[in-house]
């Protein structure tokens, strides 16, 4: 991704969260649900057809491993995209509960 990629939003609204990318032809999300602080299932990753092939999908899931590296927590594969990376990536494995 070039360096002019939009930023990353986190929302959290009790249980249910996402990361965030909104532009104008649209917004990239992954969702997720917290099970606890040391939990998290990682949903859903959604990019809109304008947005395709930018990356997107792979800023956000990085944003959610980088959260889950300083906070903490395991991510739950449950996306299949979230777990389609996480197969290619071994290194990523302490990240992960599966």
């Amino acid at each position: 991704m070039s360096t002019d990629t939009p930023e990353i939003r986190r929302e959290v609204e009790g249980s249910k969260g996402r990361y965030v990318i909104s532009t104008p032809e649209g917004e990239a999300e992954l969702t997720y649900s917290v099970l606890s602080a040391a939990l998290v299932i990682a949903d859903h990753t959604a990019v809109p057809k304008a947005l395709e092939g930018k990356g997107y999908a792979r800023a956000l899931l990085d944003r959610m491993l980088d959260d889950a590296r300083t906070e903490g927590f395991r991510i739950v594969p449950l996306c299949p995209y979230v777990n389609s990376q996480r197969a290619r990536h071994p290194e990523w494995a302490d990240l992960f509960s599966v």
